[in-house]
């Protein structure tokens, strides 16, 4: 039998860490660093690098279910003939979509994404895209962004998933990409149309004389780019004669002298939220209270909402072969004509009475015919003194107001792009992205 050298006794008691560090010779630390030039080989796709549960991955199973006849339609390269291989528009549409729902608007900074971002390149699977085509996809679609809304829409109606009984209308100032001091007035905008031709013949007169002192692709661009500020300014001046002859129009004389803008000629100085004056667009989202799903969108340069009620009227009928049997508008919509308008076209309107407390304080019942009125403008006030009219218009605030609400907080304050038909454009996008993420939690909650 072996016996211990030490007894359960005769054991040196161990040092504390302090002591231990202090019994330590000094030397260099031991330290982790980072080596960036060591080869590593990871055997995993983009697939194996995305959380399964991501949302990228629930976009791109909606946007896979859409139709999208309409791009394919515009591509020339099909098998059998030569060409280049067209980018895939589901994966472009599925980018946008993407991208708004986390408020990036800009598309050199999707661009960028695409490139830097998991989510994103597991978009792309490789396939490669730079800020020109992003952009001009977004900004040409047209018509086909509409088409989307409406088969997007048009699909939750027929399974029952959005009734479109009653549509809440609201709209929202949202800032134009114009400053203030773009605006000029009719003889300052001549004066600048004449420089900026006379930019583009020297633009022309100099490339016929040097060809050597730059490429023919920034010549070329530069003069594209002296060429489309022509023609914003020529636009310019064609809105400053309408916006003087509505001026005229309205208010019987001649006033105050209208000004455009030669950065976006068709914005407009409008009155925003804050009290403050800036140029802007008019976004209005029409939206079904049963789904919050938005089934109309339109982009004015109007500064009220007075006459928007009959636009998306006719536009629920161009969309979906009818009108909603009740429309939600705050005050500033209720308008004669548009009341008289809707009635005449199917569609009961929830508003509140003008100066309403005013009247009841003045010993007047607010809900009363007035002189002047029709039937339906009558039968309008009637309406809304009732507790079931009220009932149905608070419903307004927490469908129109909600999604107004969830634009901001995906960034839409400001426009990304002019003009008139590409910021409808954005709206249209704001509204796709909406309508898909709120479809799949009516999909989810039915079963």
């Amino acid at each position: 039998m072996t016996l211990p050298l030490f007894g359960p006794d005769d054991l040196p008691e161990p040092p504390s860490p302090a002591q231990a560090a202090q019994s330590m010779p000094p030397g260099k630390p031991r330290l982790r660093r980072p080596v960036r030039d060591q080869v590593m080989v990871r055997w995993a796709s983009l697939d194996d690098l995305l959380e399964a549960d991501h949302p990228v991955r629930a976009v791109w199973a909606a946007v896979c279910k859409l139709d999208l006849k309409s791009w394919l339609g515009e591509i020339k390269a099909v098998e059998g003939h030569v060409g280049r291989d067209a980018t895939d528009p589901r994966l472009l549409v599925a980018l946008w979509t993407f991208a708004t729902l986390k408020a990036v608007g800009s598309a050199h900074q999707l661009d960028m994404l695409c490139r830097e971002c998991l989510p994103y390149e597991w978009l792309c699977g490789g396939v490669s895209v730079n800020y020109h085509m992003l952009s001009d996809f977004r900004s040409r679609g047209g018509e086909k962004w509409d088409e989307l809304l409406t088969q997007i829409v048009g699909t939750l109606l027929a399974t029952g998933l959005v009734k479109m009984d009653r549509v809440a209308q609201d709209g929202m100032r949202v800032r134009a990409s114009a400053g203030k001091s773009s605006f000029h007035r009719r003889g300052t905008l001549e004066e600048c149309l004449e420089a900026a031709r006379e930019q583009v013949e020297t633009l022309k007169r100099l490339a016929e004389e040097d060809t050597g002192e730059l490429t023919r692709r920034q010549r070329a661009a530069r003069e594209r780019a002296a060429r489309e500020r022509q023609q914003r300014i020529e636009e310019a001046i064609r809105q400053c004669e309408e916006l003087q002859q509505e001026r005229e129009a309205s208010a019987g004389r001649k006033g105050r002298e209208a000004r455009a803008s030669t950065t976006d000629p068709e914005a407009r100085v409008m009155k925003f939220p804050d009290g403050g004056y800036q140029p802007g667009y008019n976004v209005q989202f029409a939206t079904d209270t049963g789904s919050g799903v938005i089934v109309g969108v339109d982009v004015t340069n109007a500064g009220g909402d007075g006459e928007e009620l009959p636009p998306m009227l006719d536009q629920f009928k161009e969309r979906y072969g009818r009108v909603p049997p009740a429309g939600l508008v705050d005050g500033g919509f209720a308008t004669k004509k548009a009341i008289e308008y809707a009635e005449e076209h199917g569609c009961t309107v929830y508003a509140p009475i003008k100066a309403e407390e005013k009247k009841r304080a003045a010993g007047k019942d607010p809900y009363a015919r007035m002189k002047g009125d029709s039937d339906a403008v009558a039968a309008w006030r009637s309406r809304m003194g009732t507790e079931a009219g009220k009932l149905i218009y608070r419903l307004r605030a927490q469908t129109a107001e909600w999604v107004n609400a969830q634009a901001r907080n995906r960034g839409f304050w400001f426009m990304p792009v002019r003009g008139q038909p590409r910021c409808r454009n954005i709206a249209l996008l704001f509204a796709i992205a909406h309508n898909l993420v709120v479809a799949q939690r009516l999909r989810a909650a039915g079963g």
